[in-house]
């Protein structure tokens, strides 16, 4: 029974559910920047490069038999939908940071004892 009220404390923990937030929303945002970069990024990337595909490309390297095929494409594909979707959270992020103003600053002087502001009103009327 520790065990289990132990447990659920640690679950309840603020920093635990904002953790599991921060994984949902990470996850939907994911899918977003996958959406963006296959549909619109990759294409338009594909027509730059007159419809190159790099998840293609691949190597035959003689083996025991019959060649072997190392497919290298799909590592640079994989390599350039990572660079893009990190740009793309990079620039979302940037976006967000800039658009959080932060809270006006306000410096206030801290009230003087009431005793300085006694004396000080002593030392007011002695000089008149």
């Amino acid at each position: 029974m520790v065990m289990i009220n132990e447990f659920k404390r640690f679950a309840m923990r603020g920093n635990v559910i904002d953790l599991a937030v921060g994984v949902v929303i990470g996850t939907a945002f994911g899918k977003i920047v996958s959406a963006l970069v296959e549909g619109i990024i990759m294409p338009l990337a594909g027509a730059l490069t007159r419809g190159v595909d790099l998840s293609e490309l691949a190597l035959a390297v003689p083996g025991a038999g019959e060649p072997v095929e190392v497919r290298y494409g799909l590592f640079l594909q994989a390599a350039l939908d990572f660079l893009i979707i990190a740009f793309a959270i990079f620039l979302t992020v940037r976006l967000i940071n800039r658009l959080q103003t932060p809270p006006p600053v306000v410096v206030t002087a801290p009230e003087p004892p009431r005793e300085l502001v006694l004396l000080e009103e002593i030392r007011d009327l002695l000089k008149k």
